[in-house]
């Protein structure tokens, strides 16, 4: 079997290193797994994710001049994923006029309007906090400060 670019493979993890995993191919070929590549989520630790000696299908991504091969374990997954699950992740996102009346108090757009209203009320409270002070140096320093005129 040739590996070409687009193509989905089975492999064995045979190395985890901070940066990717090292998969080991049919014909006795071997490619790497970027981190980036490990999981549509935030990966820190691969081994979180995959163990040595895992089967794992992977989607060749990338092949260089020297034969090096690039692959995707989320893009394979992808890949093979129902086609319910496809449609959900490319369906567009509804529109939430901010001005509209008519909205749901579970909608995600009230959530963030809360947040935001307390980050800005929070914030408020620290420029107030802030302004009080700095006022209060700036009158105490004028009453701190001796006559230096020696005319």
């Amino acid at each position: 079997m040739s590996i070409e670019v687009g193509v989905i493979l089975e492999g064995k993890v045979t190395g985890i290193s901070n940066f990717g995993a090292f998969i080991a191919l049919p014909d006795g070929k071997s490619g790497m797994v970027h981190i980036s590549e490990i999981s549509s989520n935030y990966v820190k630790e691969i081994r979180d994710y995959i163990k040595e000696g895992d089967q794992v299908k992977v989607k060749v991504i990338s092949v260089d001049e020297r034969g090096k091969i690039g692959l995707s374990i989320k893009k394979a997954q992808e890949e093979s994923a129902p086609p319910e699950v496809k449609k959900s992740i490319d369906a567009p996102v509804e529109y939430i006029n901010p001005n509209s009346k008519k909205r749901s108090a579970t909608s995600t757009g009230d959530a963030f309007e809360d947040m935001l209203n307390k980050f800005k009320a929070d914030s408020d409270e620290k420029i107030s906090d802030l302004k009080k002070v700095t006022d209060s140096k700036r009158s105490s320093a004028g009453f701190q400060r001796k006559n230096t005129n020696k005319y």
